[in-house]
């Protein structure tokens, strides 16, 4: 292939809670010549999720910060395009931690898959069919355990992990209630997922509709959010409830307030279980989940919606909008 030039989004200081588009940079820079044993990806689609939050950010998480100056880490989909691997031929659809960048060079081991749903959109592999159909899939089956007839609760519903959450929990028999931000998204969770009753958080009437809403107790709560739409939600947890966190989505800074609501009453006299999860600690579980969602797509039983931003000149600014609540789905950047 003729080289050229490519262009990267670097971090480019230190946020302190939600990176905003002053943090990152991009810089043109030679496309890269792998190196023996790598192979050269074209992406054509990046990914953009909450938890890159955590990513940049100098307060503890699960994996290390990005450094300044380093390319914006992230899941990306593309094609092989340099290969001197038998097993990885040109062409092939593969996804992986490319970061927010046009071409990576890339040894086997950073490749996450081949992406072989030939029959799926290949942006299916960052959304749906990738992580956050996983995390989906496995927080509320592993730790949520529904059963036919319990109610399910969901916050940010309309997402990419919550929207599948409410989709999951109604294939396996139960009554499902959306939580989301705005009209917009509160419809799409009932016209679009098929939960039987969605509410909008930013009502004066959020409190009085979720009680009267769960008036027979929560027994799963899939919790994206903490914060004020949790703390409506505890006091109506069912005996035997199940609470899974997922993500911290309202919480700019994890910086605790010195007091607040209380959850451990909650647990104690409900006998319920509040349990926290990460996905990439569960690699054993991609596979069945993949399978089992990639059967309900092709079957017609779920519904999945994206949010496309067309070139990477919109990375930068990405991570925040999905914090001010601009998307409808599941965020990607597809680079032209």
């Amino acid at each position: 292939m003729t080289r050229g030039t490519h262009r990267q989004v670097v971090l480019a200081s230190r946020p302190v809670g939600i990176p905003q588009s002053e943090h990152f940079r991009i810089e043109q820079r030679p496309i890269p010549r792998p190196k023996a044993g790598e192979v050269l990806v074209r992406n054509e689609w990046l990914s953009v999720e909450p938890a890159m939050r955590g990513w940049v950010n100098a307060a503890g998480n699960y994996s290390e910060p990005v450094g300044i100056g380093e390319v914006m880490r992230s899941f990306a989909a593309g094609r092989i395009v340099e290969s001197d691997l038998a097993e990885w031929p040109l062409g092939t659809p593969v996804t992986g931690m490319f970061g927010w960048q046009e071409y990576a060079a890339v040894a086997p081991q950073a490749i996450h898959r081949k992406v072989e749903e030939d029959d799926l959109p290949l942006s299916t592999s960052l959304g749906i069919m990738g992580i956050n159909g996983a995390t989906a899939h496995y927080g509320l089956l592993e730790i949520g355990r529904p059963q036919p007839g319990e109610t399910v609760v969901v916050s940010t519903a309309a997402g990419a992990v919550g929207s599948l959450v409410g989709q999951i929990a109604k294939l396996h028999g139960c009554r499902t209630i959306g939580i989301a931000g705005g009209e917009t998204k509160r419809r799409m969770c009932v016209d679009t997922f098929g939960f039987d009753h969605a509410l909008d958080y930013k009502s004066e009437r959020f409190g009085d509709e979720l009680q009267r809403a769960c008036a027979d107790g929560v027994d799963v709560y899939f919790d994206n959010t903490a914060g004020a739409i949790s703390d409506a939600v505890m006091p109506l947890l069912a005996q035997g409830a199940r609470v899974v966190i997922c993500g911290t989505a309202s919480i700019a800074n994890w910086v605790p307030p010195p007091l607040g609501p209380r959850v451990e009453r909650h647990l104690l006299v409900k006998r319920a279980r509040m349990q926290g999860f990460v996905i990439f600690d569960h690699d054993d579980h991609l596979l069945r989940a993949r399978r089992d969602i990639a059967g309900w797509l092709r079957e017609g039983r779920i519904a999945y919606r994206e949010d496309i931003l067309e070139g990477i000149e919109h990375a930068p600014d990405a991570i925040a909008g999905l914090y001010r609540g601009e998307n409808l789905g599941k965020r990607l950047i597809h680079l032209k």
